[in-house]
């Protein structure tokens, strides 16, 4: 039977091996994750290409909503072509009408230039007004999962309707918890939803050795960064749950 699935975003290439070293099934790739991730570049994604486990790279050109304009949507449609020359497996996307929505247009037409991809719905859908709506939306996409927290800050405490979308899908699409989820918390988490993939950072904080980085604005002053053995101990935890 498939062991429960953990992916783990990063951002950087020392995030790239402290995940696939330390057992992740599958990762996100992104810049930016102070901002929840934004596109990376061509060169991190050429890297993550060269590892024996799935990456998807974020197509999301700028931090903020979800709100995408026609010149937008271009620089995301040539952000998937890099992807795909890199040699990745997916994407994650994600567009929003003003109200929330899911922007259905935009997504049909980024899938589209997706085809041969993998393609995952980002957080956008935590913006959405009616999630089981948005629900039939990804699925007639043709969405291979939706990225979750439950429209809340957690997903622990967004596990209720994280729960209600994961019966509605019955299957047809997977539903993957995200945010907030550690070692202490994801056994909890997967039995209040049923869900059977785990989307996190595995992070800890992280303080520039040189202070001037912040003073200047080049960075936080506290950032995070992918930690193994926060990778190995969410690993480790999944193995030790029922298998699907």
């Amino acid at each position: 039977m498939r062991r429960i699935t953990l992916e783990v975003c990063v951002d950087d290439v020392a995030g790239l091996v402290s995940a696939a070293e330390g057992g992740a099934d599958r990762i996100e790739l992104c810049a930016g994750l102070e901002v929840g991730g934004l596109t990376p570049s061509r060169g991190l994604m050429a890297r993550a290409a060269a590892l024996d486990i799935p990456v998807l790279a974020i197509i999301r050109p700028r931090a903020g909503d979800f709100v995408y304009d026609a010149a937008t949507l271009d620089v995301m449609r040539a952000d998937i072509d890099t992807a795909r020359e890199a040699g990745l497996a997916g994407v994650v996307l994600g567009a929003s009408r003003p109200d929330g929505r899911l922007d259905e247009d935009a997504l049909a037409a980024l899938i589209a230039h997706a085809t041969g991809l993998e393609v995952a719905l980002h957080r956008a859908f935590d913006l959405v007004p009616d999630p089981l709506e948005a629900l039939e939306t990804a699925v007639a996409l043709g969405f291979a999962r939706i990225l979750t927290s439950g429209g809340s800050a957690t997903a622990l405490e967004g596990a209720e309707t994280i729960a209600m979308v994961t019966r509605a899908a019955a299957g047809r699409i997977s539903i993957m918890p995200g945010s907030g989820v550690r070692p202490d918390t994801v056994s909890e988490l997967l039995a209040r939803t049923g869900a059977r993939e785990v989307h996190a950072s595995c992070s800890v904080p992280h303080v520039p050795t040189d202070p001037r980085v912040a003073a200047l604005g080049w960075g936080p002053p506290l950032a995070r960064r992918t930690d193994r053995a926060t990778v190995e101990a969410l690993r480790h935890t999944l193995n030790g749950l029922p298998a699907p």
